[in-house]
Formats: structure tokens, sequence, C-alpha cells
């Protein structure tokens, strides 16, 4: 039975597929609501050659920021607040008992994580809304009247629409194929990649851009891709060894297995985190600037542009320890261990129990400098080749990471899918021969 056929009767993951796609697409037609009291075409005059941050957000929004829409932070302080609770899990001892408690620590924690999100959510919203009112673009205020019920009805707005992605997010993990933050980020970021090309392609067009520049723009693009797809499923294979048993009169042979350590077993998640750290001061540069021409803020708004020396030496350091970090969650070596202990497995010639922790923990430092490495090129050179030659930022390592990332995951998923629903299938035509 080939992949088409068994894709096309496997239809418990066609309605997953179906109700994604649904739901991926709410949340486009969400980022054209626009936000009352908002001159779109002041913001779009504003936001057509934004640089830095202002441009990173734009287009992890898909582009929602530059027409103020009710998704104009998108699932960032999601984000945020879920770095902030991963953190306080480590180091709270409230947090970490509940999170040995299993489905319902798991569900508390989630709970107050919502509630960090709102908090964060309105900050920012009342940054964006008191910076807005500051700024000007076409020659035209943005805010057509600047008020209190602006930013109230701004912060409602933006707060509701946030919540929204968070729980769409929620919904497609749930009843979907999963990954429900991610593929809201991914659609987000593809949304805008035919607006790029097309921008290139019209600079060719007009002699702005040598065809030989564009070649090699799609060069190095086509490169990024398969680089990140080499590493992405590269692993590091760890013979695990289970001894023989005896079942009753029975003896059966010892069995030797892989377990199998990814190079980059973070993901996507440290630029996504570095990212959303990085917009967190921005936020507050904008709401606390605007009444001073110059000061600490302002400074900080210069520093954390795009390809400036100070934003590639943070967005490194941050991605490194959140490949780190993230990685110590997913995969936690001393459970490895004892699961292995348990059933008999080891590692040949490594004791088990703490000399097989200490094993582990080696060979997936070792994995996780290199996959941090990884992270860091790809998301920090064609930041500054951005910066220094103009090149689109959808087309930045960042953008193309999460996206291919993403795409890689989804694939296993329905792969996956699709081999349970054909091991069912010849499980129950198995049953019927013998009935």
């Amino acid at each position: 039975m080939d992949a088409a056929n068994l894709f096309f009767k496997a239809h418990e993951l066609k309605r997953k597929l179906l109700f994604t796609i649904c739901i991926l697409f709410v949340c486009r037609l969400g980022s054209y609501i626009t936000i009352p009291g908002v001159n779109s075409l002041a913001l779009t005059a504003l936001t057509a050659n934004a640089k830095g941050i202002l441009n990173m957000f734009n287009v992890l929004s898909g582009g929602s920021l530059s027409r103020m829409s009710i998704f104009a932070l998108s699932i960032v302080p999601y984000i945020t607040a879920s770095i902030v609770m991963s953190l306080l899990t480590v180091t709270v001892k409230f947090l970490e008992d509940l999170k040995k408690e299993g489905e319902l620590g798991r569900r508390k924690i989630n709970q107050y994580t919502r509630y960090l999100t709102v908090v964060l959510c309105a900050f920012q919203a009342y940054g964006l809304a008191r910076g807005l009112e500051g700024m000007h673009g076409g020659g035209a205020n943005i805010v057509i009247l600047s008020s209190g019920l602006f930013r109230v009805t701004t912060v409602l707005t933006i707060l509701v629409g946030t919540m929204l992605l968070m729980w769409l997010g929620e919904q497609i993990s749930q009843r979907g194929i999963g990954n429900g933050i991610s593929l809201i980020i991914f659609t987000s970021i593809v949304s805008g990649l035919p607006r790029v090309f097309a921008s290139l392609f019209e600079l060719a067009r007009t002699g702005a851009m040598s065809p030989f520049t564009l070649i090699g723009i799609f060069g190095a693009v086509f490169m990024l891709i398969y680089f990140i797809v080499f590493v992405e499923r590269a692993q590091r294979k760890i013979q695990i060894q289970y001894p023989k048993r005896q079942v009753g009169n029975k003896i059966f042979e010892g069995q030797s297995t892989y377990l199998p350590l990814k190079v980059n077993t973070a993901g996507v998640i440290p630029p996504i985190f570095a990212s959303s750290i990085i917009l967190f001061p921005a936020t507050i540069a904008n709401f606390v600037s605007i009444d001073s021409e110059g000061g600490f803020w302002n400074m900080v708004l210069i520093h954390l542009g795009q390809g400036k020396p100070l934003y590639l030496a943070l967005y490194i350091s941050f991605i490194v320890f959140f490949a780190f970090f993230y990685t110590s969650i997913v995969f936690n070596v001393k459970e490895t261990a004892d699961m292995l202990k348990k059933n008999g497995g080891f590692v040949p010639g490594i004791r088990p129990g703490e000399y097989t922790s200490e094993y582990l923990d080696k060979i997936l430092t070792r994995l996780t400098t290199i996959g941090a490495a990884y992270i860091a090129f790809v998301c920090v050179l064609p930041e500054y080749a951005s910066s220094k030659y103009g090149i689109p930022f959808a087309l930045g390592g960042t953008s193309f990471l999460i996206v291919v990332s993403v795409v890689l995951e989804t694939f296993s998923q329905i792969q996956s899918s699709l081999f349970t629903y054909q091991y069912e299938s010849l499980m129950k035509k198995a049953r019927f021969r013998r009935s």
C-alpha cells in the first residue's frame, strides 16, 4: 500500500489536517482585522522600510503589526510567559514540586502561564499603543486621535487577539496534527515569503539588483535549507544492549537497539525564545522614550538594531543558553539512565545507573554544543548579511530555521500517524481472518 492510498484511507488523519488548515485560516483572517483609531496608510508607510526589532516583530506576526491588526503581538507574549515559567519551574521549589505531580501539575503550570501571558500582553500592548502615538508615517500621524480611550481599546483588542491565538494553538495541539504554536508562527512567516520574492524579482526587473545577485540570493537560500535539513536529521546513535531473559521454560536472546540523540535536540525553540527576549526591552524602550529625544532607552533601541554588535551578542548568548536549557528539560539523562537500568538495558562498556547518566550527559553536552553553534550560525550570519546588504529579514536564518524545522516535524508526525493507521489496519485484517 503506497503512501498516497494510505493517506486517503486514513480518515482520522484527514480530519486532523482539515481541522488544522481551518484554524490556520482563521489565524490569517484575523491578521487583517485592524484596530480602530489607526491610520493604516501612515502605518504601512512607516513599516515599509522598517529594520531591526520592528521588522522582526512584523515578520513573526505575519504582517499583523504593519496592519495593526488584533493579532499585532502574535503569540509572542505567550512564548515569553512560557520562558519565564520554564525558568521558574527549575528555580522555584513550589513549581518544581508541582511539575512532579504529573498531568495535574502540568495543567496548573499551564494555567499560571496563561495568567502571566495576560499580564505581559497587556503591558506590551500598552507600550505599543503609547509608542504609536508618537510616531509618524508618510507625513501623517499613525494614531488618528490620541486619547485614553484609544489606549484602552488597543490594549483590550490586542489582549483578546493574543489569547484567541493562544487558544487556537492549543486546539491544533489537542485536536489537530500537533505543534499548534509552532504552526501559527510558521504560517505567519510563510505568508510573507511571496511578497518578499516578488519584491526581489521587481528589483531585478527594474535594474536595481543585478540578475547575478538575484541568482546568488536564491543559491544561498537553497544551500541554507539543505544545511538545515542535513543537521536537523543528524543523530548520534548510542547502542543499548538487553541481556538474555527467561520467561517460563523459554529463553529469549539478548536484544540490541539504539538510543537516538539529535544534534539539535532543542529544535526551533532557542531562536524563538531569543527573539522574544530581545523584543521585550524594545517594547519598554518604545514606551519610555516617547517623551524624550535622548536617554538610555533610545540608546537601547539604537543598539538593538538589526546587525548591531549588541544585538548580535545578545542574540547568540540567548540562543546558546536556551539550547542547553531546553535540551535539559526535554531530555533528562538521569531519568533515562534509571529507566534503562530498571528495564535491564545498559550501554556496552558502561555500568548502569550513575555511570550511564554521566556518559549520556557527556555525549549530550557535546551534541548540544554543536547544535547551539549551528543555530547561532544559521540565525546570526543572515542577520548580519541582511543589515549589510539589505536582504529582506524574511529570508533570514531564523525564518528558514523555523519553517524547515516545523515542516520536518509536521511530516514526521503525519508519517507516524500513517504507520499507526497501517498497523491498525493489518491487525484488523488478521483478526478477521482468524474469525
